[in-house]
C-alpha cells in the first residue's frame, strides 16, 4: 500500500498495457477496470491521507495565513469564476482570500434573486424543449481581446440542454442565452477565439442527424457529431455563425488557437470506434483517438462563397436588456452546415493515445496538449508540424473527408512518465505548463519545450481541472494556481454523507509550488477562470440609472403609482424606497385575479437593494436593484387580508417596510383602491 510513486506508475502501466491488449476478452478487461478503480482508491487514502500529513506538520507553510491575508477593507487581487455544475450557477470568489463574493444564477431558477421566477428573467429560460430550469455548467470562459482577458463577458456552457450564456460582468448578471442545436451534450464549449470572434461547442454525444427515431443500433449509420461556432457581435450579441457536421464521435473539450495557431480550433474526442453500450470496454479499444482541428478562417471563406447547406433547426435565443430591465426570447428556424468533403481543408484529425479529454494551447500558440487518460505520458503536438504535415500532406487515411495526419508528423514532444491520468493544462508567465492528474492526485509542473519535469504538489483529492488567472490566454499572470478537486473526505467538518467539493491555493511565484489555502466551492466545479481585479472593477456598474429606465410597467415615483385593472388581470406600479412602499394598502382584488406586482427600486444608491414577497406566491421573492424594475405574479386562491414585506434589511425602519392587500371574493363588486398613508402630525 505504501509503494514508492515510481512503483505505482510502473504497475499502472502495465495495468494499461495488459488493457489494452487485443487478445484479452471483455469480462477480463471489466476485471481490470474494477482492478483500476480499487487501485486509484487505494493509493488517494493511502497516498495523500490527511493525517500523515498533519504528523508531519500540515500540508500549510507558516506563512500560509499571511500569504492569502486580505485586510478589511482591501479588495483581493483576483476574481475567480468558478462553474456550478450541477447548480447551474456561476460562483465567484476572490483570489488569494478564498472569500465567495457571488453566486450568479444562469441556468438555474434562483429564489434568492428572483431568477427565473421574476416575468423579466423567465424568457431566459425558453428552449425548443420549453422552459428549462436548470442545466449542468461546466466551463467559464473569459471573453479576450488580442488573446488577453478583457473583463467585458463570461461565457458558460450549459451541458445538459446544449446552451451557452453570457454574463455582463459590469453586472455581474446573465445577459443572454442561446441554445445549440444538433447537439446532445455541450462540453466541449464556450471556449472563445482570440479576439471573442467566436465560442464554440462540441457535441459530447452522437445523436441522429436530422433528429429522429431510429435504433440505437444504427449508431455508425445515423448518428453525427456536430461542432458549433457561435459569432459575438460587438455590444455581445451571439449567434450561430455555422456548424461542422463530423463523424459520431465524442466531442470532449476544446481550445482555440492563439499567435500563431490564431484561427484554428482543437477539440479531443474519444470514442472513435463509434459504440453505443458499456464504452469503458468498447471505447478503449483504438490505440489512438483523435483531435480535431478546425481551420474556422477557411470556414469563413466557404460561408463566403456559399459552399454551405441550409439546414432547418428549431433553437432559442434569449436576451436581457438592462434598459427595459426585461428578457425576450426569440426563435430560430435554421442554421448553416458544413461539410468536409465538400469543404477541403476546414478539417484534420490528430492521432492523439486513446481517451484525451483536456486540450490546451501555449501561450505562444506553436504547443497543443493532448493528453490521454489511460496514457503514463503527457502528448504535447506542435503547431508548425501540423501545418508542414497538411503542406506534405503526411496522412494515414480519410475519415468521412477528413484526413487524419501522422502521429509522428505532428508531435512536438512528450513529457514521460509524470503521474497518472492526466486531464488539464494551464501556463504561467515563465514558459511553465501545470498538469493535473486525477487518479495520483496531484499537479505536475514541467518546461514547455524541453519537456522536463520541474515539481509536482498533491492535491486533496482527485484533482480535475486548475486555473491559473490568465493561464488559457497569451499572457498568464502566474502568481497563483488554483486546483479544483472532487473530493474533500477529511479536509472539511462533515455535513452528512456529501461534502462540497474543494478548491485549493497555491502560490506558483517560486520554483516550487506551494499550498496556502484550501476553501469549499459551491456546486461541483468544473473550471475555472481568473481574472485579475483591476480590469473588472472600474467597469462595474453601481445603479441603474432612474432616467434610463424603460420598463413599459415602471414607475419612476411615487407620482406613477396606481393599480389598473383589465378584466380579471391587475396591474401594480409600485416604488420602494427606505422604508416604505407605495402604495401599501390594496383594496379591490379578486379570488381567481392574475395580478402583476410592477415594483421599481426609487433608490440610485449604491448596494441599496429592495426585497418584495407577498404571502400565498408560488414563485420567490423580487430582489430589485437600485433603478431597476421587476415583476412578480400573484394569483390569489382566498378571500382574506395578505401582508406584503421588505425581504432585504435595507435600514433601521425595515421592519416598517410592510403594506396589506384586500383580496375579496370572486364576482365581488368591492372598490378597486390603493393608497399610501400620510405621516401623521
Amino acid at each position: 500500500m505504501f509503494l514508492s510513486f515510481n512503483k505505482k506508475v510502473f504497475i499502472f502501466v502495465v495495468l494499461i498495457h495488459i488493457y489494452n491488449s487485443n487478445k484479452m476478452n471483455k469480462r477480463l478487461k471489466l476485471i481490470i477496470a474494477f482492478s483500476f478503480t480499487v487501485a486509484v482508491a487505494i493509493i488517494a487514502f493511502h497516498g495523500c491521507n490527511s493525517s500523515a500529513s498533519k504528523a508531519a506538520g500540515g500540508v500549510l507553510n507558516s506563512d500560509a495565513a499571511s500569504a492569502v491575508y486580505v485586510a478589511p477593507g482591501e479588495y483581493d487581487e483576483f476574481y475567480g469564476f468558478m462553474s456550478g455544475g450541477f447548480s447551474g450557477q456561476v460562483s465567484v470568489y476572490g483570489i488569494p482570500s478564498g472569500r465567495l463574493l457571488k453566486v450568479i444564477p444562469v441556468f438555474s431558477q434562483d429564489a434568492e434573486k428572483g431568477y427565473g421566477y421574476n416575468e423579466e428573467t423567465k424568457p431566459m429560460l425558453n428552449t425548443s424543449f420549453g422552459f428549462v430550469p436548470w442545466d449542468d455548467a461546466h466551463h467559464p470562459e473569459l471573453s479576450q481581446t488580442s488573446g488577453e482577458t478583457d473583463g467585458r463577458w463570461l461565457f458558460i456552457n450549459g451541458n445538459n440542454t446544449p446552451r451557452i450564456a453570457r454574463i455582463d460582468l459590469s453586472t455581474f448578471e446573465t445577459a443572454e442565452i442561446i441554445e445549440i442545436p444538433n447537439s446532445g451534450g455541450n462540453h466541449s464549449s464556450p471556449f472563445t477565439t482570440e479576439n471573442t470572434e467566436y465560442v464554440v461547442a462540441g457535441t459530447r454525444f452522437g445523436v441522429p442527424y436530422p433528429q429522429k427515431d431510429v435504433a440505437i443500433s444504427s449508431y455508425e449509420e445515423n448518428f453525427k457529431g456536430m461542432l458549433t461556432y457561435v459569432s459575438v457581435g460587438e455590444e455581445g450579441e451571439m449567434e450561430v455563425a455555422f456548424q461542422v457536421l463530423l463523424p459520431a464521435f465524442d466531442y470532449d473539450l476544446a481550445h482555440s488557437g492563439k499567435g500563431k495557431s490564431h484561427g484554428w480550433t482543437f477539440f479531443t474526442s474519444y470514442n472513435t470506434e463509434q459504440k453505443h453500450d458499456l464504452l469503458e470496454v468498447n471505447a478503449s479499444q483504438n490505440d489512438k483517438d483523435f483531435i480535431a482541428a478546425i481551420n474556422w478562417k477557411k470556414a469563413e471563406e466557404y460561408l463566403a462563397e456559399g459552399t454551405f447547406h441550409e439546414v432547418p433547426a428549431e433553437y432559442y435565443v434569449n436576451r436581457y436588456s438592462d434598459r427595459t430591465h426585461m428578457a425576450t426570447s426569440e426563435k430560430r428556424e435554421n442554421v448553416k452546415v458544413l461539410i468536409p468533403e465538400e469543404c477541403p481543408g476546414l478539417v484534420y484529425f490528430l492521432p492523439t493515445p486513446k481517451s484525451p479529454h483536456g486540450v490546451d494551447v501555449d501561450p505562444t500558440g506553436e504547443y497543443i496538449i493532448g493528453n490521454g487518460k489511460l496514457s503514463a505520458d503527457l502528448t504535447v503536438h506542435s503547431f508548425t508540424n501540423m501545418l508542414q504535415a497538411i503542406e506534405d500532406e503526411a496522412f494515414e487515411t480519410t475519415i468521412e473527408g477528413v484526413p487524419v495526419l501522422q502521429y509522428d508528423k505532428v508531435l512536438g514532444g512528450v513529457v514521460t512518465k509524470p503521474g497518472l491520468g492526466p486531464l488539464h493544462t494551464e501556463f504561467d508567465n515563465e514558459g511553465n505548463a501545470y498538469t493535473t492528474f486525477f487518479i495520483s492526485s496531484e499537479v505536475v509542473k514541467w518546461k514547455v519545450g524541453t519537456w522536463e519535469v520541474l515539481d509536482r504538489v498533491p492535491t486533496y483529492y482527485s484533482v480535475g481541472h486548475l486555473m491559473i488567472p490568465g493561464g488559457d490566454s497569451r499572457k498568464p499572470d502566474g502568481k497563483y494556481m488554483v486546483a479544483l478537486n472532487k473530493i474533500t473526505k477529511d479536509r472539511y467538518l462533515p455535513t452528512g454523507p456529501e461534502m462540497n467539493h474543494s478548491a485549493q491555493l497555491y502560490d506558483i511565484s517560486g520554483d516550487k509550488m506551494k499550498l496556502i489555502l484550501d476553501f469549499p466551492t459551491i456546486g461541483e466545479p468544473h473550471y475555472a477562470q481568473g481574472i485579475a481585479a483591476e480590469k473588472i472593477v472600474s467597469k462595474s456598474k453601481r445603479i441603474f440609472p432612474l432616467e434610463e429606465n424603460e420598463h413599459p410597467y415602471r414607475a419612476l415615483g411615487e407620482k406613477d403609482t396606481r393599480v389598473e385593472r383589465s378584466g380579471n388581470t391587475v396591474h401594480v406600479y409600485m416604488t420602494t424606497i427606505r422604508s416604505h412602499f407605495a402604495p401599501d394598502n390594496i383594496e379591490g382584488i379578486r379570488v381567481g385575479d392574475d395580478v402583476y406586482f410592477h415594483v421599481t427600486n426609487l433608490e440610485q444608491d449604491f448596494d441599496v437593494p429592495h426585497g418584495f414577497a407577498v404571502q400565498g406566491a408560488l414563485n420567490a421573492e423580487l430582489l430589485i436593484m437600485p433603478g431597476q424594475t421587476e415583476t412578480l405574479y400573484w394569483k390569489p386562491q382566498r378571500e382574506g387580508v395578505f401582508p406584503f414585506y421588505c425581504t432585504d434589511f435595507c435600514s433601521a425602519l425595515h421592519q416598517e417596510m410592510q403594506g396589506y392587500i384586500r383580496v375579496s371574493p370572486a364576482g365581488s363588486n368591492t372598490e378597486l383602491s390603493w393608497s399610501t398613508g400620510e405621516p401623521e402630525s
